[in-house]
């Protein structure tokens, strides 16, 4: 790869205002050859590789663990889904803010990458010993103490939490990373390929390892504790950044305030509704999904399937979605990623009502759920250089953070709400086939209301973001 510094395949300074070299790829200070952007992509592939196992394989781990401690659907909605969202409401705002405006000789994002990653590999280690931790810490509270496994819960919550945070460190920055390194013409073909990766990781742990989580919890959080050291280290010594305009022009606002003071920060980021719009409906995008991922695993046990057939299940349903991916991230530079949120939203609207209706045997919950994974994730994908396409590169960790508020806190609210509800049902899981159905009608309606406010800017072709 080759940065600002490189001098490999460099073009003379004398010829270089007047012979384009269409072999060439640039973005900021950063100009690329072929070579180098195939080793770029290597590296931050490498480290999403990292990223994504411990992504794919932390939550349905975590919630298996839960369950043998006998946590109700509310107590696993709330620490799996509400805690790290409540977190990513506080923490992100404040970590994009804080990486736009670092100025250092390793960039601006790749200290706050770097600086969380042993944090979550000890985190996860804690999570290991999980049961070791709690039977002290009930030992250790004695007639104070709730019980065994309401104990061994505390415990667990504990370095649950120390993983979210240390998480949602890193997260509020990589999407900012590539958004610095990736030039724009091939950033859709990238976040193809990265989800590529991030499905590969998918199968790997679904088809191979989620069948023996209940049994090897341990290995598995230890495995993982490794492979994201060792896979983000590398990644952040190897991806080199450019350089940035100083502080004051790249954060300067309007009137002399500070970008930071909270006053400036909700003015500049939720002031136009066309940003507000766009918020809203990648809050209503991402929360689409979230009832049935949150507890599917349990909806596949309550209609017969085992832990290792639902594995083989979700591992089929990122093999497909993995032989689209790439066409996906073309399809993305073609016709626009808020195009392509638009088709997969409706779709994935359709099949969930399908299966709030008839997904109650194994059979229909298997056609649902392949459906469901393959849409959801043909939105990710879809979708996943949106922000990079719609938001100004000056201010993208303010105002991706800020959209990240709307996720958090949607986050936040939500799974412990249809947690409870499934438990006043008594776990009918095909309600979360509903919940998604309704979430994804709520964020069509925001798509086409960003959609026309696009084409008034624009469109595709001449497209301006707004001040």
């Amino acid at each position: 790869m080759e940065s600002k510094n490189s001098k490999i395949d460099e073009i003379p300074s004398s010829l270089d205002q007047n012979i384009p070299n269409p072999r060439s790829w640039s973005v900021g200070t950063l100009t690329y050859t072929l070579s180098g952007l195939m080793v770029l992509f290597f590296w931050l592939l490498w480290g999403d590789f990292a990223w994504c196992m411990k992504e794919r394989a932390a939550v349905p781990v975590a919630q298996l663990l839960l369950k043998q401690l006998k946590a109700s659907d509310m107590i696993v909605g709330l620490l799996v889904g509400s805690l790290p969202s409540a977190f990513g409401m506080i923490i992100g705002p404040m970590i994009g803010v804080m990486s736009d405006r670092h100025r250092g000789s390793w960039g601006r994002r790749i200290p706050f990458l770097l600086i969380p990653t042993p944090l979550i590999a000890l985190s996860m280690s804690g999570l290991a010993f999980t049961p070791f931790f709690g039977k002290h810490l009930h030992e250790f509270l004695g007639a104070s103490s709730p019980g065994l496994m309401p104990s061994t819960i505390i415990a667990f919550g504990f370095f649950w939490s120390l993983f979210e945070i240390s998480t949602v460190i890193s997260n509020s920055v990589f999407g900012g990373l590539i958004n610095d390194v990736v030039p724009p013409s091939v950033i859709g073909k990238f976040f193809g390929v990265f989800r590529a990766v991030s499905l590969l990781a998918g199968i790997i742990f679904n088809y191979w390892m989620i069948g023996k989580a209940e049994t090897h919890f341990m290995e598995i959080f230890l495995g993982l504790a490794v492979l994201y050291a060792g896979g983000i280290t590398v990644m952040c010594f190897k991806v080199k950044e450019g350089d940035y305009p100083s502080v004051a022009t790249s954060a300067e606002s309007s009137k002399g305030k500070i970008v930071t003071s909270n006053q400036c920060y909700m003015t500049e980021c939720y002031a136009h509704p066309y940003y507000l719009w766009l918020f809203i409906a990648l809050a209503f995008g991402a929360l689409a999904a979230g009832p049935v991922n949150t507890f599917s695993v349990f909806y596949a046990k309550s209609v017969g399937m085992t832990v290792d057939e639902y594995g083989k299940c979700v591992a089929l349903t990122y093999a497909i979605s993995l032989s689209l991916a790439y066409f996906l991230g073309m399809a993305a530079d073609r016709f626009h990623p808020l195009r392509i949120s638009i088709v997969v939203t409706v779709l994935y609207l359709l099949f969930m009502l399908w299966g709030g209706i008839f997904a109650v045997n194994k059979s229909t919950f298997t056609f649902a759920y392949i459906s469901h994974s393959v849409l959801s994730g043909a939105y990710l994908t879809g979708a996943a250089s949106l922000l990079q396409r719609l938001l100004p590169k000056e201010k993208f960790g303010q105002l991706a953070s800020a959209a990240g508020i709307f996720n958090a806190l949607s986050f936040t609210l939500l799974p412990p709400l249809v947690g409870f509800m499934l438990d006043f049902s008594g776990h009918i899981y095909r309600y979360t086939f509903l919940f998604s159905s309704l979430l994804s009608g709520l964020a069509l309606i925001s798509f086409l209301m960003v959609h026309h406010q696009f084409m008034k800017l624009g469109g595709h072709q001449n497209y301006s973001p707004p001040e």
